[in-house]
Parts: C-alpha cells; structure tokens; sequence
C-alpha cells in the first residue's frame, strides 16, 4: 500500500505507539495536518506557541519516561521550538521534535519560512536529520525515536520539506533497528564493578550523591535497596530528586548551591564518594578546586562522555543505572566483607551534627506570606504525593527544599538550562500523561508570562491544573544575587507592571484567586484542590525581601555557604 509522506509520518508515530503529538500548523506541514484530521489514533495537543510544545512533550516524557514527540512549521516555527529542545537537551529528557521544511528545490534559497533547522539545532540535539526522499522517511522516524530513548537520553530532529510529505511510497516500518555508528553501551565491566565494590567497603565516610540519571534509568527502586544495604548517607541533585524517598532518615536532603548545610557537609569531607547517574555541574561541585578534597570518587553513568569531564574519578563504570547497582549489590551481598560498623556509626553521628543547624527553617509572621509557607502546607495538603512542576528562579530552589519527593518522576523543572516559561506548559504534559493525578506548577511572577498563553490550551483541553504563584513581584533570584553581590542595585529587576493574574486567569475561563495573608493561604490551597475539574490559579503575594537559604556563593567550596 503507498502512502504520501504525510501519511507515513502519522502511520509511524501510530505504530511507535505515541498517545499525544504536541504542536501548531503553518504552512510546510499542512499535509501533516491534513493526515491527522483523517485519524484518530495519534491525539493532537493544539498549543498557542511552539516552545509551549516542546515543554508539554518534555513534561510528558519527563513524568512517564516515555519519548516526547512534537510537531511545528518551518522557519519560525522551527525556531520557536529551540528552546525547549536545548532544555530537553541538558536535562537528557527523550524527545523527537518533526519540523516542517521548505520543498527540497528551494532549500538554500532563502524561500519563505526558510531556516537552516538542522544547522540551528545541531549543537543542542542528540541526532538530527533531513529527510530528502519519501522513501527514507519511515527508516528516519524509526532511527529517530531510537537514537532519542537509548543509551543516553535526548532530543532528535527530523527536518521534513514538504514536497516529501506530498510525494507516495510503499510504508514499510521496522520493529527493531540497528546504526552501524551508534552503539550504546548497556553492561558496564566487570573489573570496574569489582573496584567499586572493595572502595565502597573501605570507606570510613562514605557519601552516595545521585543526579537525574537514576530518574531517567529507572534505577530508583535498587538505589533505594542498596542504600538501606549499606546504611550510607545519600543526596541528590535538583534533577534526581524523588529517586530516593525524601523522608527516609538516611536521606540528607539536596546538595549544592541551595543544598542543605548537612548533604554539602557531607560531600565536602567524604572519604568515598558513590556518583550515580550524575554529571558534577558547577551548581553541585562549587569551587571545583575545593570539590571533595579528600574523596576517591566511582562514577556510575550511561554517557562515556561524562566521566571525568568536570571532575577526576578513580573508578569509571559506563552502564545503564539499574543493572549496574544490581551487579554491585549482588557482590556485596556474596561477599565476605561488609562495611565498617563502627566508622559508620561515628560518621553518623558528625551528620547528625551538622542536621541538627535545622538550614531550613524560617521565621513566620501575621502580616506577610513566606514563600516557604507555601510550599510546606502545599505538601502538607497533597500529601506529598502530587507531581509539581517549577519554573526557574526562587520558586523552584523553595520547591526543591520543602516539597518532600517520595517517588522518581514527581518533580518536574529545568535543571541544566534553566529555562523560565517551562512550568506552565510542562505541567499540561504532564497531566494529560496522568489525567487523574494532582499536577501542581510552582512559578513565579516573572517565569509564568513566558508562555502565559497556554492557559488557553488547559481550557481547550480541560486540564485541571493548579498553579501557585509565588508573587513577589521581583525577579526574585536576580535581585537575590544583586543584594548579595552587587550592593543591591537591583537594575531591572522590580516587575513594575503586573497584570492582575486571577482576572486574567478568569478572562481564560479558569479560577482564580489572589492570597495576601498568611492566615489564608491553608484555606486557599484546600479549596483549589478541592476543585478537581478545574484549573485554578493562585496569586499569593509574598514577602519581596525573602532570600533562599543557604546558598553558596559563585567561587566558594560546598563547605563555605550562606546559612543565614
């Protein structure tokens, strides 16, 4: 049977199984568009803004693990579309993104709508491709989604002209596939797990700091059987938490820039350090110079790339997360030798020490509403087991410190690039992954007018999320860092216009409701996710000199923090 390219495009996302395809039409991918009027089985998620898109498919893969898939026009479609892959891209998060190109004989002519997709794209995409022949158009869709979900995880573009999603040929789709150039290592070496196992034994103050790789490999559930093995302290990174329970006693909270005095204590005077599935980014080490000076270091990750990029490692093991971690348990548990009690025992204690600071606590008041507040009763009244998405800035750091993640694939945000305007539009892919769990978007007052337009989206399709806007009405992070560091000039950073967001969240046909006293912010919380059918959006004004603590500063060693 010959299909035209159009066709074959939704026939292969058919058969690779995609429930949803996020995007907005133009004018190179109408044939597309005409090919999903005629079915049903793919479901099309219509946004308001491309970027908008490519946060909902990452939302969606971020929170099920399966591939985010998108679909935008040429030029500035295409375009619109490359921030969400470069946060798609830092984070490792699986996506393939379809853009529309000019027909084949006008490429490289300036034509209308014209751009270089696959020149923009190729330094923050896994793999791209451009597709000039119908007959390839298949094998490509198949090569995409599987360069985009094995080994480690990414975005690949598929650059389609539309001339080829006119054109016909016989579809034929493969079940399996395999790329002479791309082999992803899967077993890790046997030596190396060997090596790990007698440095885990030796350690007299050993740490285990995991990162979004144990997300992402689903390895959560044997990290957490290792770690009560040994009795070890562990911390994760912004993107790892959840993959291990935030209320397990052995667990010291996040570490770095914004982490907890006891997890950075900790890092700082291990003497064995278990990374895993983590990459050592500047907002982790600090000062690098002073990163763990007297730790010998393992370093479990999928990407040989990563090992020793940032930092030295004495032990490098390339493997996916899971049977790794199962490799080193099995020989810990056949294994003679166990970890030294008593040195164990006197680790924990120095821990204990340092949790005992209490970094995290606040001072409340009558008059004005803590943003920490918030996150504590948002927990308290979700019981923990909502799945929160952030955007960046303040908001996302008070997320991370007091929204306690129990489960991998709860806390959703943009980790490596940081990216305001992802939490809105992540949260609807989120939610239509999971239709009847509680999805809640932490923003902020700055972050939330990037892509504010998708509340139309949430009403087109009945997306009952709830929103909590930490309103502050500074670009609170920026005019942290100007207090601290520039003598508080705060050039820029004062909102001095501002919307009324429960009348514009109404104006979208959705609740909403602005929160200006403490007393109220229990009450409010209760009702909106009392309404389970609704999208309601919650304004509350907090404190705007209200600083996230503690903090690191640029330069310093994870032992030289801001408590206070």
């Amino acid at each position: 049977m010959e299909l035209t390219g159009a066709e074959i495009v939704i026939r292969c996302l058919k058969d690779e199984g995609v429930e949803f395809l996020f995007g907005y039409p133009g004018g190179a991918v109408l044939h597309i568009y005409d090919a999903i009027y005629q079915q049903d089985d793919v479901k099309h998620i219509l946004v308001r803004h491309e970027q908008g898109a490519t946060h909902a498919a990452d939302g969606y893969a971020r929170s099920t693990g399966n591939p985010g898939v998108v679909l935008v026009t040429s030029g500035p479609g295409a375009t619109n579309a490359v921030t969400g892959i470069a946060t798609a891209y830092l984070d490792s998060i699986p996506m393939v993104v379809l853009t529309g190109q000019v027909p084949t004989s006008l490429i490289g002519n300036d034509a209308f709508q014209e751009v270089d997709s696959v020149g923009i794209t190729r330094p923050c995409v896994k793999h791209n491709f451009l597709v000039k022949d119908v007959k390839d158009l298949a094998l490509t869709i198949k090569k995409a989604f599987y360069v985009a979900t094995t080994g480690r995880p990414g975005p690949v573009v598929v650059d389609i002209p539309k001339d080829v999603t006119a054109h016909k040929t016989e579809y034929e789709y493969p079940d399996k596939i395999e790329m002479r150039s791309y082999d992803p290592t899967v077993k890790s070496h046997t030596g190396e797990i060997k090596r790990a196992v007698e440095m885990i034994l030796s350690a007299q103050k050993p740490m285990i700091y995991t990162g979004g790789g144990v997300v992402l490999g689903n390895g959560s559930e044997i990290l957490t059987e290792l770690t009560r093995y040994l009795g070890y302290p562990i911390t994760n990174t912004l993107m790892g938490l959840g993959a291990y329970p935030a209320s397990d006693k052995q667990f010291l909270g996040m570490l770095g820039m914004h982490g907890t005095y006891e997890a950075n204590m900790g890092m700082h005077h291990c003497d064995v350090l278990i990374a895993i599935g983590a990459r050592f980014d500047d907002r982790v080490t600090g000062n690098i110079d002073k990163f763990c000076p007297d730790a010998k270091i393992i370093h479990i990750d999928i990407d040989p790339s990563s090992i020793s990029k940032n930092v030295k490692v004495d032990v490098p093991i390339v493997g996916e997360v899971d049977p790794v971690l199962r490799d080193i348990l099995g020989l810990l548990k056949e294994g003679k030798s166990k970890p030294d009690k008593t040195a164990i025992e006197q680790w924990w204690k120095q821990i204990e020490e340092w949790r005992s600071t209490n970094c995290l606590k606040f001072e409340t008041n009558d008059e004005i509403i803590k943003p920490q507040q918030v996150l504590t009763e948002l927990y308290k009244i979700t019981n923990g087991e909502a799945y929160v998405t952030s955007d960046v800035g303040q908001h996302q750091m008070w997320s991370a410190q007091y929204y306690g993640f129990e489960k991998p694939r709860q806390w959703v945000n943009s980790g490596g690039l940081g990216t305001m305007g992802f939490g809105l539009p992540a949260a609807m892919g989120v939610q239509l992954a999971h239709p009847d769990k509680t999805v809640c978007c932490v923003t902020g007052e700055a972050s939330i007018q990037m892509c504010i337009q998708e509340l139309a989206t949430c009403k087109q399709y009945n997306l009952p999320l709830k929103i909590i806007l930490l309103n502050n009405r500074y670009m609170g992070m920026v005019r942290q860092w100007q207090e601290f560091f520039y003598e508080r000039r705060y050039s820029q950073s004062y909102m001095e216009t501002l919307p009324d967001f429960a009348r514009l969240a109404e104006s979208y046909g959705h609740v909403g409701m602005n929160i200006e006293k403490p007393a109220d912010v229990e009450g409010a919380l209760k009702e909106a996710m009392g309404m389970k059918d609704q999208l309601v959006f919650m304004n509350f004004l907090t404190d705007q000199k209200e600083n996230v603590y503690p903090m690191i500063p640029a330069g310093a060693g994870l032992n030289e923090m801001i408590l206070i």
